[in-house]
């Protein structure tokens, strides 16, 4: 069966449809919680999965490849059925748009991203995207205006960076054009790739307060929901992550002729370095996070001593000053590691995402959703980075979670289950008519 035909026919299959009402309604006249159609939300996120599917079971669906451009007809389509006016601006965004009963009202922005890590799963991203569809859906079918203009979004490439968010809310330098991501494109060339435009990017970039707000679906990428038995999430702010490049230099010498009281092994250095990330970031109270994720020793032979060593470190937290407070201690560290072991450290800083706190007021009607919908709900941070960190820049924003099984994300057993991914879209839709009525 080809795969236009699978997708369509387990669509079929999940014809429990929310059935259109006779008479247009408002937001502002609805009082019982709004349902999407979940059977059909978790069909469209199957025939999605087979973009990519991978021999493990999972997707392997990397921004600007083959598979993450195949996909994209069939993303445009369903928001064509769900009503909307779909186009791809200059960064490669799929965005679809719904007007509203006023036309001086600003859009809320909904959505997420469907590309994924290489031998990644079928849920991070694309569970807020086809949810963000389908709730678009669900509004077109029964009838519903909202006020305000409503735009779905699929950002492209979201795990390589935040790159098609990052368009939208900065300016990319030339630099960042030439940045070559995990497709072996450049940014350049995947924007053009997926039908953007590079040479143009300013149109696709949105002016600070110009929308109302965004909000975005996802699976929680953490253990915490399933643990607590909790159905849903609600982000108090997604971390800010810091990352450095750092270099250890020592001093190369013969591994067999050296005596250990002369070695001036960065190897040795860089080894105490990574116990004293883990010692101080430990050391304090809070939820704060230290990494030292990779490591190349130089010149990588086994009877030589290491006289250069490459690694990097980060940082996550919901605050910055704490943030800053763990480096300024951890590089002080290093200094003297350095002292001790004859070897000298240098840190050279790639990332900055600052901590991007979502809006008290959204976050209270994520769980008066929650509430209304019978759903048990938690505050909860992001230890991941999301679109919603750079959009947070423009505007208020909120996040919905929903469990992660077992805590597994990035992996081809990423598992969310079909009515926790229900419960998810449907408090999208309520938290999204809450805030079309706002005043």
């Amino acid at each position: 069966m080809k795969r236009r035909e699978f997708a369509g026919s387990i669509i079929a299959a999940a014809a429990a449809a929310v059935l259109p009402r006779n008479v247009r309604a408002s937001t502002a006249s609805l009082a019982a919680p709004l349902k999407v159609n979940g059977a059909r939300l978790n069909a469209h996120l199957a025939a999605l999965a087979e973009f990519g599917k991978n021999p493990q079971g999972g997707v392997s669906r990397v921004a600007y490849s083959d598979a993450d451009k195949a996909s994209r007809p069939y993303l445009m389509q369903l928001m064509r059925d769900a009503k909307l006016d779909v186009s791809v601006d200059a960064a490669g965004n799929i965005l679809g748009r719904r007007a509203g009963s006023d036309a001086s009202l600003k859009p809320i922005l909904f959505g997420s991203h469907t590309d994924s890590v290489p031998e990644g799963g079928m849920y991070d991203g694309d569970v807020g995207s086809l949810g963000a569809i389908e709730v678009a859906q669900s509004l077109a079918e029964q009838n519903i205006t909202t006020r305000h203009p409503l735009e779905v979004v699929i950002w492209q490439n979201e795990e390589g960076g935040l790159w098609g968010s990052h368009a939208a809310t900065a300016v990319l330098t030339p630099a960042d054009l030439a940045t070559v991501s995990r497709s072996g494109k450049t940014i350049r060339e995947g924007i053009a790739f997926l039908g953007g435009d590079p040479d143009h990017l300013e149109r696709t970039r949105r002016a600070k307060g110009s929308l109302t707000a965004y909000l975005e679906l996802h699976i929680e990428q953490g253990g915490t929901l399933e643990q607590e038995k909790l159905e849903i999430g609600v982000v108090e702010g997604i971390v800010g992550i810091h990352q450095w490049n750092v270099t250890i230099d020592g001093f190369q010498n013969h591994a067999g002729t050296t005596a250990m009281n002369n070695r001036h092994d960065a190897l040795l250095s860089a080894a105490r370095f990574i116990e004293a990330v883990n010692r101080i970031v430990t050391s304090e109270p809070g939820r704060q996070v230290g990494t030292v994720g990779r490591i190349t020793a130089l010149p990588g032979t086994v009877n030589v001593i290491p006289g250069k060593v490459e690694c990097t470190l980060e940082l996550r937290d919901l605050d910055a000053k704490k943030i800053d407070g763990l480096s300024t201690k951890i590089q002080a560290e290093a200094k003297k590691i350095g002292a001790m072991n004859g070897t000298t450290f240098a840190f050279a800083q790639v990332t900055d995402n600052v901590p991007a706190p979502t809006a008290p007021a959204i976050r209270a009607m994520i769980a008066a959703a929650a509430t209304e919908l019978g759903l048990t709900h938690k505050t909860m941070p992001s230890g991941a980075g999301h679109d919603a960190q750079d959009l947070a820049q423009l505007c208020p924003v909120g996040m919905i979670f929903v469990p992660s099984i077992g805590g597994i994300s990035h992996a081809p057993k990423e598992y969310s289950r079909p009515q926790d991914i229900t419960n998810g879209a449907n408090v999208l839709l309520n938290t999204l008519v809450k805030l079309d009525v706002a005043p």
